[in-house]
This record gives C-alpha cells, sequence and structure tokens, in this order.
C-alpha cells in the first residue's frame, strides 16, 4: 500500500512539510486547506513541486458541515464545493474529504443525507473529484464510520465514498471488523492515528492527543488488517493531531512519522499472515539480556571510585582506547574517556544482546533508525549500533554462546574473575525531553519489541515527572523512560543493580567509604505507618539509608549513591514476586538529591 502524511502532522511552511515527507520516503501527502491558504505557493507551485520530490497529492481536506441541512444551506454548501474542486484541478488532487456535519446539520435523516451527496457527487464528477465522506466521533447525527457507510451506499453514486479515520472509529470503541463487509472500491481513504488511553471529550481528545501508530492503546495492527482483508488498495495515511508535532523540527517529525506506519504495515502484514499485500520487514529480535552499560566523560574517575566501593571488580583497560570496565555478575559497565572534552559522567550508550544482531540491523534500516558507527581496529568485535530519540547510543551483540560476551577479551590488565556482589543490571533510567518522549516509545517499540504497560506520573520538588517502562516482556530488559519538568536542567539518569543480600552490600559498601544519599528520618516514621513494619526493621533499613516498597507480590528494598555529573547508581533486592520500582519512594529521592 501507498504511505501518505496529512501536512497537518507537521511543523512549518506547506513547503518545508512536502520536503520533509519526501526525504523521509512517503509517497504522499494529503493538503491540508489551511496549509495552502497561508501559504505563498500557487495551487500550480505545489503541484509542480510535489512533481518534483516525487511525491502524489492524494486527498484535499478537509470539506466540513455539507450534509443534513435545509435546502437554502445546501446551496450555499454546493457553492462552497464548487469552489474547492477548482482549486483541487490547479493542484492536481482528485479526491476531497468531507466531514460529516457537526454545527449546521437540522435534519437527521440518512434519505436526506445521501440525496444531498449524490448532488455533490454530479457536481464533483463534473470536476472529475470523488468525495470521500468520513463520520467524525463528534459529529451532530452521523459519528459512526457504519452509518456514514450505509449513506455512501443509499447515494449510490460513482463519486460517493467513504473515508475510514482508526481514530473516530476506535475512540468511541466502535467494532472494526465491519470493515470487511464494505466494498473496497468504496473505501476511497484511509487515515490512521494511534491515541493514549484518556478519560476526557472526544474532540479534545482527537485535537491534541492523537499519536503515531505505536505509541498510543489502540489496535491499529488488526485495523489495518480488516482493510487488508476486504481488499483495500488505496493509501494508508497518517492524520495526527498533536502539539508536540506541531512544534518539532519538521524533518524529523517526518522521519518518526514514516517509522511508524512501515512498523504499522509490518504489525498488520503478520496479523494477516499468507496472503497479505502488505510489506513486511525483517522480524524483531526482543533483547534477552543487557550486554553492557557506558559511561561517558573526561575523567571517569569519581565515578569508577563509586563503583569499586560498591564491590565491583576492575577488569582492565581496553587494549586501543582509552576505555575501562568493569563488572560483578552479568553487569559490565563500560567507563569511556574518549572524545569527552569537557564532558561530565553522562549515560551514553547501552549494548543489547539479541539472538541475531544482522537481523536486528536489517529491521533498524527498513524503519530509518539512524546508524552509529564505532571505529574498531583488527582483531577487535564490531557491534551494530544505533542512535535513539534522545541521542543515546545503543549496540546489539548475538547472545553469548557461553560466558562473556567475547568483546571483554579485549581488556588487560585488570582482574580475569568479576565479583559477585550483584547478579545483573535490573533496570536503566533514562531521560527524555518532552518532544523526544512519543518518539522514543516507538523506537524501543518497532525496533526491539518493548512493551510500554501503562505510564505514571512522579512528584518532584520541580513539578511532576512523567514515567513510562519500556521492556521485554520476560523483564530481562528494563527501560524507565522519563520526561523531567520542563525548567529542569540536567536532569540525571541512573543504574540499577541487582543483589541477593542488599544489607550486606550496603553495609560493605560503607565501610569502603561509599557515601550514600542521606534518607530523612520523616521518611522512615511514615514508613512504619503504612506498612506496619517492626521497629528493628525500621532500625535496620534507617542504619543503611535503604527505602522499602511491598505490594501484592513480594517486597522491594533499594538505595542510592548521591550523583557523579548526570548519573547516579542505585542497588536493588526483589523479594519474592515484586515487579515494580519503588515508585512510591521516587518522590523521597528526588528531594534528597534536590538538597545535595
Amino acid at each position: 500500500m501507498r504511505r501518505s502524511i496529512a501536512t497537518v502532522c507537521l511543523s512549518g511552511s506547506l513547503e518545508e512539510k512536502m520536503d520533509a515527507a519526501a526525504a523521509a520516503g512517503f509517497d504522499g501527502i494529503e493538503v491540508f486547506e489551511p496549509d495552502l491558504v497561508v501559504g505563498e505557493l500557487s495551487p500550480e507551485e505545489v503541484r509542480a513541486r510535489a512533481a518534483r520530490l516525487g511525491l502524489s497529492l492524494d486527498l484535499y481536506q478537509p470539506f466540513r458541515d455539507f450534509e443534513g441541512v435545509d435546502d437554502a444551506l445546501l446551496a450555499d454548501n454546493l457553492r462552497r464545493a464548487e469552489a474547492r474542486f477548482a482549486v483541487m484541478n490547479r493542484l492536481g488532487v482528485d479526491t476531497i474529504l468531507v466531514c460529516s456535519n457537526v454545527a449546521t446539520a437540522t435534519i437527521d435523516s440518512d434519505e436526506v443525507s445521501a440525496r444531498q451527496l449524490r448532488t455533490l457527487g454530479d457536481l464533483a464528477a463534473s470536476y472529475g473529484v470523488r468525495v470521500a465522506f468520513e463520520a467524525l466521533a463528534w459529529g451532530r447525527y452521523v459519528d459512526d464510520y457504519w452509518r456514514a457507510w450505509q449513506i455512501v451506499e443509499r447515494a449510490d453514486h460513482p463519486a460517493i465514498g467513504t473515508c475510514l479515520d482508526s481514530f473516530h472509529i476506535l475512540s468511541r470503541g466502535l467494532d472494526p471488523s465491519r470493515i470487511e463487509q464494505m466494498d473496497p472500491e468504496k473505501i476511497f481513504f484511509v487515515q490512521l492515528a494511534d491515541a493514549p488511553a484518556l478519560s476526557m471529550d472526544v474532540l479534545s481528545w482527537s485535537r491534541h492527543h492523537r499519536l503515531f501508530p505505536g505509541e498510543g492503546a489502540f489496535d491499529l495492527g488488526a485495523f489495518v488488517a480488516h482493510l487488508d482483508r476486504v481488499g483495500y488498495a488505496g493509501p494508508l495515511s497518517l492524520e495526527v493531531f498533536n502539539d508536540v508535532f506541531r512544534q518539532t523540527d519538521t524533518r524529523r517529525t517526518a522521519e518518526h512519522a514514516y517509522r511508524s506506519l512501515v512498523w504499522l504495515e509490518d504489525q498488520a502484514a503478520r496479523v494477516v499472515g499468507e496472503g497479505t499485500r502488505m510489506r513486511t520487514i525483517p522480524e524483531v529480535q526482543a533483547p534477552t539480556g543487557l550486554d553492557y552499560v557506558e559511561v561517558k566523560a573526561e575523567d571517569t574517575s569519581e565515578v569508577e571510585t563509586f563503583l569499586e566501593q560498591l564491590g565491583l571488580t576492575f577488569r582492565g583497560q581496553h587494549r586501543t582506547k582509552a576505555v575501562r570496565l568493569w563488572s560483578s555478575g552479568e553487569v559490565r559497565i563500560v567507563l569511556n574517556e574518549q572524545h569527552a572534552r569537557d564532558q561530565e559522567p553522562t549515560l551514553a550508550g547501552v549494548g543489547l544482546q539479541v539472538h541475531d544482531a544482522a537481523a536486528t540491523a536489517a529491521r533498524a534500516a527498513a524503519l530509518g533508525v539512524r546508524p552509529v558507527p564505532r571505529r574498531t581496529q583488527a582483531g577487535e568485535q564490531r557491534l551494530t549500533g544505533f542512535a535513539a530519540p534522545s541521542g543515546l547510543e545503543v549496540f546489539v551483540n548475538d547472545d553469548p554462546v557461553a560466558g562473556e560476551p567475547a568483546w571483554v577479551e579485549e581488556f588487560e590488565h585488570g582482574s580475569a574473575e568479576p565479583s559477585d556482589a550483584f547478579g545483573r543490571v535490573d533496570h536503566i533510567n533514562l531521560v527524555h525531553t518532552w518532544a523526544e518522549h512519543d518518539e522514543a516509545i516507538l523506537f524501543w517499540t518497532s525496533l526491539l519489541g518493548l512493551h510500554a504497560p501503562a505510564g505514571t506520573e512522579v512528584a518532584s520538588p520541580q513539578g511532576l515527572v512523567r514515567s513510562q517502562v519500556m521492556r521485554s516482556a520476560d523483564g530481562a530488559v528494563r527501560l524507565p523512560l522519563n520526561v523531567a519538568p520542563a525548567l529542569t536542567s540536567h536532569y540525571p539518569e541512573h543504574v540499577a543493580l541487582t543483589c541477593d543480600d542488599i544489607v550486606a552490600v550496603a553495609a560493605a559498601a560503607r565501610e569502603r567509604g561509599l557515601p550514600f544519599l542521606r534518607i530523612p528520618a520523616n521518611y522512615y516514621d511514615d514508613l512504619a505507618a503504612r506498612f506496619g513494619l517492626p521497629e528493628d526493621e525500621v532500625a535496620r533499613l534507617r542504619a543503611h539509608d535503604l527505602l522499602y516498597d511491598r505490594d501484592a507480590g513480594g517486597a522491594f528494598l533499594h538505595f542510592y549513591t548521591p550523583r557523579v555529573g548526570r548519573l547516579f547508581f542505585e542497588v536493588v533486592q526483589r523479594i519474592g514476586d515484586y515487579d515494580g520500582y519503588g515508585a512510591d519512594n521516587a518522590p523521597v529521592r528526588l528531594a534528597a538529591q534536590a538538597r545535595h
């Protein structure tokens, strides 16, 4: 199927939007009428520019408030429509979107609406134009796609068909399976948008909170599968109204949008299975574990001190690079001082283990994910890398056959064996700006198949922190993504390490001189009240600055180091089937860090 995008999805002028859509790989665009009206290009110039860029002009939209009106208003509506058809002829666009009436309808009759659309069809046909009638979720009378389809059938005109919009259908909880009962030749256009699960009026939801496929709660894979099964062969087009995308970089948003459509087509093709006409890309390789965590700085000595105090083992210096390795159990932390002038300690990259790194690289190329090259010398292992939206470098490596990854052998003059203080990396908290957050969710979902459970919000001294965990199905990889308050600069990221006896780890770390993040006495008073813990247990937690949480599955103990640069470490112990992250303790940690 052809891939298209509505210009309303992007920021900038119509020219900039067209350039960005073409560069991202789209086949065509929907021309949003206000973009044309406010621009300086004539319709003929827009048409010529599209031809030069290799873009088709697939739809002109929107035409509002046409049907269900009295005869006097119908005459004026036909006048408005004829003026639009003339502009479409100049543009070279052959399909117009007509939305169900919201403001001026006074007649709730399918027969009247069909008769009026038939009249519009006669006028449209005289200009060589088709009309795609769409049910808006907030239409005055017509707010259901199936009713809109019945009106189109009743109109029975070759120039009258329907437009199916996933948001208008799924936001109202309608069953999209009836699409398979439609005549595919009368489905003139399809618009796609995802959205978060929100409880609000549908108009505001639509105007401000739509998302690209893969970022929200809608099952768009199943939706598009219905279209494939019925034989729809027209464009799949993105129509996403979102306050963030209207302010972000035009080209980057277009690339982000294109990635979502490639991902969605692949998802739908796999739902349909054999016989699908949609394109697939290499199958997702879900990460099986974390290969390493990379910290970068001009001087990593303070981080090294923390790692030694925590109980990790120095494994050596890389034989050709200014890079050092510390490890414990399956935890491997790489400290990189290359090309880091004036840089404070920052989480710069993560390595992930997958079954087939080459397949992941091929999937990334199909999704248009930007690669990250790394210079290697003879005899050094080559890893495949990609840039996450925040700039984090993500490298993938095939699962080790046995023991440690082969690249560990490139480090010399350190201990041959890791310590046993820690088991693995439990989770890595990453930080994004508000403009990067939705793109980041799509990146981790589409490229690596991570899942996104319901998000949360955590109170900090500077405002609410929005948090969304991305995780593999088995929990081997957990990446909480945080959006810091708008006025907060250098919001920290952190790495959490698992252990079996956190009291012993904390006591040993304190003996080695590790400075702990100080937890106030008020927290422990509140803890005793909330959970009814014995006094000796509370005293033990207080003595080691440990935090505590509990749910139906088990308990969670954890402590934090102070920040070093834009980074800190957390040590955790999961007891039983506890599967959270101590979210109720996050405000305590944030306040303590603010005091530091």
